[in-house]
Formats: C-alpha cells, sequence, structure tokens
C-alpha cells in the first residue's frame, strides 16, 4: 500500500495534474466503466484498493453499507462507475444530480484545481444525460451485491424549470420515474446546488416547504435525504433542517459546496470572477461544524451524511466523531488517491468503540416502512 501512495502522489498525480481536470475526469470514467465490465481488472484493482480488515458494515436507515464510504454526487453523474467502484473501496455511489431532462451543464471551464488550498472550483452546472437515460442504463447494468446506489435529484439547469412551480414539477418528474422504476436504493434531493439558472430558491424555507409537500405525495419505502448548504449560519441552517423534519425526510447530506473564495488557502488561486463551487478543504471546516450542531440538536431524529473536505482518513474520523453517520468524498480521492478509502476503512475499524452503531429508521421517517434492504 505505501508503493501504491507513492507511485500515486510521486509519479502519477504530478502528471494528471499538468491536464485540465476535466478531460482527467472524463478519461478516468471512461477507463473505470471499461474495468467494471470484466471480473479481471475488477479483481486486479480490488487487489490493491478494496478494504479487506475487520466488518465495518453499518446499517443506517434500514439498508446494509458494506463500508461506510460512498462517492459523493457529482463525479458520476451518468451513473458509469457502479461496477468498479466496489473494487476501489468505496461502499456505494450517489449518482447524479439527474434531472428531468438531458442538462449539457454550464459553460467551460467547468473544473479547475487550486492546488495549494487542497480544493477544486466546481461549475458542472448539473451536466447528465436526464432521468430517463440513467433509468436505462442501471436497468441493463448488473451491481455487485450489497453496494449501494443513491440518485441524487436537482432541478434542470435551463431556462424551462426556474419558476417556482416548473422548478417542483422537473423534481417530482424524476423522483417519480425513478420509483415507478424502482432504481436507487435511497433519493437525495439537491437543494443546494451553487450555479444554475434561478439560483438556490429550494434553500429557501418557503420554497422548501412547496417542493417537500409535493415530493411527499410520490409514495415510496426508500430513505430520502437533502443536500444542505453548508454557507449559511446556523439559525437560518437550522430553519432549513426542521422542514426536513416536518416533512418527514430521514436526513441530510451535509453538505455542498462552499461558495466563499476567502476560505481558500491560498487567495490567488480564486478565479476573478465567482465562477463555481469550491470543493475539498474549503468546506472541511464548514462541514464538520455543522454536522456537530446538527447532531446536538436533532439527536437521532436524522440521519446525517458528512460530505466536504474529507482529505485525510482523520479527517474522517472526526465527520464521524461530530456525529456523522456515514460519510461521502470525491475531492480527497483525487489530490491523495484512491488508497484514501483503504486508509479510512482501516481507521474507522480501530475507532469503531466510539463511531455510532447501526441506525434503523425512525418511525415516520420517510414511507414510515421499517426493514433491512438486502441489496442485489
Amino acid at each position: 500500500m505505501v508503493i501504491m501512495k507513492t507511485l500515486y502522489k510521486r509519479a502519477l498525480k504530478p502528471i494528471l495534474f499538468k491536464f485540465d481536470p476535466e478531460l482527467i475526469h472524463d478519461v478516468f470514467v471512461a477507463g473505470g466503466e471499461i474495468m467494471g465490465r470484466f471480473s479481471l481488472t475488477r479483481g486486479l484493482i480490488g487487489t490493491f484498493y478494496r478494504y479487506n480488515g475487520p466488518d465495518i458494515s453499518k446499517t443506517v436507515d434500514g439498508i446494509r453499507h458494506h463500508t461506510p464510504i460512498a462517492l459523493a454526487a457529482g463525479f458520476d453523474y451518468n451513473g458509469r462507475l457502479t461496477r468498479i467502484l466496489p473494487s476501489v473501496g468505496f461502499g456505494g455511489d450517489e449518482i447524479g444530480s439527474v434531472t428531468a431532462r438531458p442538462c449539457a451543464g454550464n459553460d467551460p471551464p467547468r473544473l479547475r484545481r487550486c492546488i495549494k488550498s487542497g480544493s477544486l472550483v466546481v461549475s458542472k452546472g448539473l451536466k447528465n444525460e436526464g432521468v430517463d437515460a440513467f433509468i436505462r442504463k442501471m436497468k441493463r447494468t448488473p451491481r455487485e451485491p450489497g453496494f449501494v446506489l443513491g440518485v441524487s435529484i436537482a432541478r434542470t439547469n435551463d431556462d424551462k424549470a426556474v419558476g417556482l412551480e416548473e422548478g417542483i414539477e422537473d423534481y417530482a418528474t424524476s423522483l417519480r420515474k425513478l420509483v415507478e422504476a424502482n432504481v436507487g436504493d435511497f433519493y437525495t434531493i439537491n437543494i443546494s446546488c451553487p450555479n444554475v439558472h434561478g439560483g438556490e430558491s429550494f434553500a429557501e424555507p418557503a420554497a422548501l416547504q412547496q417542493l417537500l409537500e409535493r415530493l411527499t405525495e410520490i409514495r415510496h419505502d426508500k430513505p430520502m435525504y437533502a443536500k444542505m448548504p453548508i454557507n449559511l449560519p446556523w439559525d437560518e441552517f437550522r430553519e432549513i433542517a426542521d422542514i426536513v423534519v416536518e416533512y418527514g425526510l430521514d436526513g441530510v447530506v451535509i453538505g455542498n459546496l462552499n461558495k466563499n473564495y476567502d476560505s481558500l488557502r491560498h487567495r490567488d488561486e480564486a478565479p476573478a470572477d465567482y465562477a463555481g463551487g469550491l470543493s475539498g478543504e474549503p468546506c472541511r471546516d464548514l462541514s464538520t461544524d455543522l454536522i456537530r450542531h446538527t447532531r446536538d440538536h436533532y439527536g437521532d431524529d436524522l440521519t446525517i451524511i458528512g460530505c466536504g473536505g474529507v482529505m485525510t482518513a482523520e479527517d474522517a474520523m472526526e465527520k464521524f466523531r461530530a456525529g456523522a453517520d456515514l460519510l461521502q468524498l470525491i475531492t480527497g480521492m483525487i489530490f491523495e488517491g484512491p488508497h484514501l478509502l483503504k486508509d479510512i476503512g482501516h481507521a474507522y475499524a480501530r475507532n469503531q468503540s466510539w463511531i455510532r452503531g447501526d441506525k434503523p429508521r425512525r418511525a415516520g421517517a420517510g414511507a414510515g416502512r421499517q426493514k433491512v434492504l438486502e441489496l442485489v
């Protein structure tokens, strides 16, 4: 493992970081999709990266996660990596965000590196092939038993869904189609994506109430979460979380990208104009502090999925100590290498004595039916 870490950080990463980050992303997604098709390549990758230590599985909201670390939404936005990700060490994949119509995303550049600050400037603009294409892909893609598939749902980033009612129906269309097709083990409602037509209107309490009123009319027995903004002060964040609890969602993902460029350790790396949210290190403390406040205030009424700034195994443990039930990451894997997943797995195994255990679905959450899903 030491050799693989050194190889990535000393040899491969310096080469990769010389090229356009979106090009590298596309190359790795295409390569991962191809390698995922064959048992030989899945096994070879798994030899280096799959976690194989003491049991670290965890049941959260009725779903058993073989490892408590998943790929966050925003990387595998078309669902092309579900076959290779278990070999890399992920316990699940949150795909998307998926939208009701295909979405070309924002104009390039959609990704920029802030290398000294451990961050990416992300302005994808919800680029994806749309919910119908995603459902077709998932229906024909085999899945490793136990690998958890989440789906992030957002409003299509075009001028047809800018109005409040149109935006709500856009979300509802995607959720309804996913439920009818029985695709996805859980759903995340992305209410806080920056750099889209109409802005983050659903992070406003009144709009969020209307959105969740509509979405909770669509009956299903899957856990449902809200992906939260992280640039809000606690009082405003809590107002949104109160609505999440009111409408019976199972929990929150904390959180989305950081919109404050002053949070970069090296401010000179920021674009001159706002052109996307920050991932990685600038999210770490904001995310962890909100996780801690949320756990202290809501107790076990909300599942918390920690996301943002997980760059090391210690970052991961800090989020678990703050109260996260599960973790998601992207940028840490890019900057540190895929061995980070195995490092987190071993750290989790060493520290299970103080990490919260299995979490069944609370009464009234989601559809209110408590069960352990056998994922096949």
